[in-house]
């Protein structure tokens, strides 16, 4: 009798197979949060200063984010984008307070410089300095961090963001995209990255290997599917990869 398909065993990690390194960026080698809520306070105190009807209105981060948030849905050919979807809440919000809708293109600048600043994770610089001295490695992003001014940029053989191919993760055609930029085929990558449908199921579909970072032991949800690998940290997974 065949296994049930949630009892078949997972692939086991195969680094003779590994000849590239894709990896996401964003809650894989620093926290987004931290990042994302302090950029929005520096655009608070910015409007603030420059367009102060907006601010009495909009300037409270949260209400900012909300607005930012409903653009998901009311500007859907944008989803791929969060620099524009960013950029077009800050114009909206400044055309209902009356200031000037110019304005968003500084207001989003101011933003996106402080969205730059990123605090590492402790293990990511050691990890990406191991994986980048063994292997071609490509960053993989569906957020809009750039690696070159978060300082990053000479770890990476090539970056692909959602915003640049016009479609993100878990699409497979932006793994294949990420695996062409690495000079290999999908099957000898493998993918690193923290979210489990976005990375792990993601990158599965592509046909790569996939080790998930689950830095908070989360479970898993999506069996029969499975991981090649979890860990907890990024040099977890370069020991086995040693």
């Amino acid at each position: 009798m065949n296994p049930s398909p949630r009892t078949v065993p997972p692939a086991a990690l195969d680094p003779a197979r590994i000849r590239a390194i894709t990896i996401d960026l964003d809650d894989t080698l620093w926290p987004i949060w931290p990042t994302i809520e302090r950029a929005e306070a520096v655009l608070a105190a910015w409007l603030g200063q420059h367009a102060p009807a907006t601010a009495v209105q909009w300037g409270n981060p949260a209400a900012l984010r909300e607005v930012r948030n409903q653009m998901h849905t009311t500007r859907p050919d944008l989803a791929h984008d969060l620099s524009a979807l960013r950029r077009e809440s800050i114009r909206l919000v400044l055309q209902r307070a009356g200031d000037d809708p110019a304005l968003a293109e500084p207001a989003f600048e101011v933003f996106f410089a402080e969205r730059q600043r990123v605090e590492l994770f402790e293990d990511a610089l050691p990890a990406l300095e191991w994986l980048a001295a063994r292997y071609p490695v490509v960053a993989l992003s569906n957020g809009n961090a750039d690696v070159q001014r978060v300082g990053l940029g000479r770890h990476f053989q090539a970056a692909l963001s959602a915003r640049e191919f016009g479609v993100g993760k878990p699409d497979a055609r932006i793994f294949h995209a990420a695996a062409e930029a690495a000079g290999v085929g999908a099957a000898e990558v493998l993918h690193i990255g923290d979210d489990a449908h976005l990375d792990v199921v993601g990158a599965l579909g592509a046909g790569m290997q996939v080790a998930w970072l689950n830095r908070a032991g989360q479970a898993w949800e999506h069996a029969p599917l499975q991981p090649h690998t979890t860990v907890t940290d990024l040099m977890a997974l370069c020991r086995q990869l040693a």
